[in-house]
């Protein structure tokens, strides 16, 4: 017999077996011998109360046999000789679109700006020793995208538009690790994320799929306004049924080939502001209710903030427990900083990026005359700045939290897990007023809401500019298709459709069923 269970725990009896077995004997009403497996659903934490609880949901076997764990298997077909679909893009996105086409019967040429994981880390290794950024490979650009090395998160809101569960197993079946499935919000982990990534393109190949790295796309080839093909810098030209425009939010090259066609974007909603950083002890005698932390019990605390200031909302946005602040810029000139963490969120760190909403009507006059383009040089303006009153190379410009709030310079900093390196700079006065002013009273928002989140051992560190594009591909809704051009497909992140991993993949299986229905279609 079978018995779905449900069971609101400590952390301590729902850490193992042997704690909560005889909870759920007792609940069932059978000796606990007569149980003869116990597999855990689905487990979520509760820390809104003081006694922070762990709701688990159990299938538990009595008098009977388990059967074996269910694992969903995916069987690529060949499609080796199928008609070919240009996926610009290795990221989420990209990846996700490539597999869902070769279920469906398509043969994926994945087009990578950047390099595959194994040489993308050694980019990466001489970035974090401050050696200046390799443009097409770095935490931005590279097989996986952005979320390869900046933590690998798989939260979404965007599953009425998806199967998100189909995206766990996918990831699941290529080596993530069982806890994805059964954890309320899933985290692979930058250590374990790039062998995932790589089995996901060893899928590809070995089903009839091309994966080219160094193939950074320069052009689109246009006919009667649909696309046929495409351009690499290198002059090659690659032709295919479709083109899948998943380049991801700092593809900025894209967005101004395009516009410099006369394909239409348009601009949008993003935000920027700061990388803010706390001792992660500290993040969990908050969030955990004791000024004793966590506990052996539970996972490195985690937070999610917003709030309206000034008619903009201040927010939260890609918080790291036990993680690194990392550098993200794509370019010279350029300061950006982001977060990852380990699988096991060990670090003494915890990092978010606290950000402002910026409307296309924020952006200072200076900026209008780019038109729909005038967000991404504004977006470019504020990384410059910071990169002047940083280092002038990967040094980030840096503040104490407490100063930062109060608009005071600090005369030394706390200790960051930033590698590169920090430097005590004002960015209350360096970044725009409108997002310095806002962070500050957002900042004492959160205070308010979270007792001791204002710590002068707390560090601000700018900037985090790279959220989402300012800049989005308009699609049809139905069709999925560019509005101009038949047979151009915007997808995830850089398309402005989808933010982070998960909802980039959903929107990657869209766009190939997309691709399926246009081919068939015609």
């Amino acid at each position: 017999m079978k018995k779905d269970i449900a069971l609101r725990l400590t952390p301590q009896e729902a850490s193992d077996e042997k704690f909560y077995k005889p909870l759920v004997a007792k609940k069932m009403k059978v000796s606990p011998d007569k149980i003869t497996a116990i597999r855990v659903r689905k487990r979520s934490i509760d820390a809104r109360q003081r006694q922070v609880m762990v709701q688990l949901y159990l299938d538990v076997y009595v008098n009977s046999p388990a059967p074996d764990p269910e694992k969903t298997v995916f069987e690529y077909q060949d499609v080796s000789s199928k008609p070919e679909v240009i996926v610009i893009g290795a990221g989420p996105g990209g990846l996700f679109t490539a597999l869902r086409l070769i279920e469906l019967g398509y043969k994926p040429i994945v087009l990578e700006r950047g390099k595959s994981i194994s040489d993308r880390k050694k980019d990466i290794a001489l970035l974090n020793r401050n050696h200046p950024v390799n443009p097409e490979s770095n935490y931005a650009f590279g097989e996986g995208g952005a979320g390869t090395f900046s933590d690998g998160k798989l939260y979404t809101r965007s599953t009425k538009r998806g199967d998100f569960k189909k995206i766990l197993n996918v990831l699941h079946f290529h080596g993530a690790q069982d806890d994805i499935l059964i954890d309320s919000h899933p985290h692979i982990g930058t250590d374990k994320l790039p062998g995932v990534i790589k089995s996901m393109r060893e899928s590809i190949i070995n089903s009839g799929g091309e994966v080219l790295f160094n193939s950074c796309v320069s052009d689109l080839l246009i006919e009667d306004a649909q696309v046929k093909g495409v351009v690499l810098k290198d002059c090659a030209k690659i032709y295919g049924v479709a083109v899948v425009l998943a380049t991801g939010h700092s593809a900025r090259d894209v967005y101004e080939m395009l516009h410099q066609k006369s394909i239409e974007v348009e601009a949008k909603t993003w935000a920027m502001g700061v990388r803010v950083e706390h001792p992660q002890e500290l993040i969990d005698q908050i969030q955990y209710h004791n000024p004793e932390g966590r506990g052996p019990y539970l996972p490195a605390a985690s937070y999610s903030f917003s709030c309206q200031i000034e008619d903009r909302g201040v927010y939260s946005f890609c918080m790291c427990p036990g993680g690194f602040i990392v550098p993200a810029m794509t370019g010279e000139n350029e300061m950006v900083v982001n977060g990852m963490s380990p699988s096991k969120r060990n670090s003494p760190f915890a990092n978010s990026g606290m950000v402002v909403e910026i409307r296309p009507e924020d952006i200072p006059a200076e900026f209008k005359k780019y038109g729909v383009l005038a967000g991404l040089e504004y977006q470019k303006e504020v990384e410059r700045l910071c990169f002047i009153n940083g280092g002038n190379n990967l040094v980030a410009p840096a503040q104490r939290l407490t100063d930062f709030v109060d608009s005071k310079l600090s005369f030394d900093l706390p200790e960051t897990s930033y590698v590169p390196g920090a430097i005590a700079s004002p960015l209350h006065f360096v970044l725009p007023e409108g997002i310095s002013k806002r962070l500050q009273g957002g900042f004492k928002q959160f205070g308010k809401w979270a007792k001791g989140f204002i710590d002068p051992e707390a560090i601000v560190m700018g900037t985090e500019s790279r959220t989402s594009s300012p800049v989005r591909i308009p699609r049809d809704p139905v069709s999925m298709q560019h509005k101009q051009i038949k047979g151009l497909f915007p997808c995830g992140e850089g398309a402005g459709y989808a933010g982070g991993i998960a909802s980039s993949a959903i929107d990657g299986e869209r766009c190939a069923e997309a691709v399926a229905r246009m081919i068939g279609g015609q």
